[in-house]
């Protein structure tokens, strides 16, 4: 996990100044990451590393992410032969790295891993197969005591609803 200089380092690069309302020019927030920019906030690496652009972000609040799901996979090996579908758990899996990218950025919280803990009220509606590429929508509903965290996630294909949930976090020292 980044130091908060560096979280704030990547909020600012490249970014556009914005003019405040004393007409002083103040650095605008990122709203988008690169799989490079994600590298630098998760742990996560291949094969597990499941975002491959943030699409639309704003701090301590929501992310939007992108998942461009190729055959070259490695689980499409064995699930399943001749019909591949990407697992659940990996959807899931998928969700909760774009909620790490809201939490690993949240302001007054100590560095540490936020682990994926747990999952409550999750559907699967539709298969995900090579050639889709999913769309994960999250939602921070809140942090306790700045080491426990829930987030609503929500999957699409195509504007079609793949998998939602809420999904629990908490920080690892």
């Amino acid at each position: 996990m980044s130091t908060l200089t560096e979280v704030n380092t990547l909020n600012t690069a490249n970014s556009e100044s914005v003019p405040t309302e004393n007409g002083e020019d103040s650095p605008a927030v990122k709203s988008t990451f690169t799989l490079e920019e994600i590298q630098k906030l998760l742990p996560h690496r291949y094969p597990f590393a499941l975002v491959d652009k943030i699409v639309d972000y704003v701090p301590s609040e929501r992310a939007v992410g992108i998942k461009n799901v190729t055959f070259n996979e490695p689980h499409f090996q064995g699930h399943f032969p001749g019909r591949p579908i990407m697992p659940g758990v990996l959807i899931v899996e998928a969700m909760a790295q774009v909620g790490g990218m809201v939490l690993a950025q949240l302001p007054d919280i100590e560095q540490g891993l936020w682990m994926f803990t747990g999952i409550d009220k999750v559907k699967f509606r539709r298969q995900v197969v090579p050639g889709d590429q999913l769309l994960m929508t999250v939602e921070l509903l809140w942090v306790k005591r700045r080491r426990f965290a829930k987030i609503q996630a929500l999957a699409e294909v195509d504007g079609q609803k793949v998998c939602e949930g809420e999904l629990m976090f908490s920080m690892v020292d």
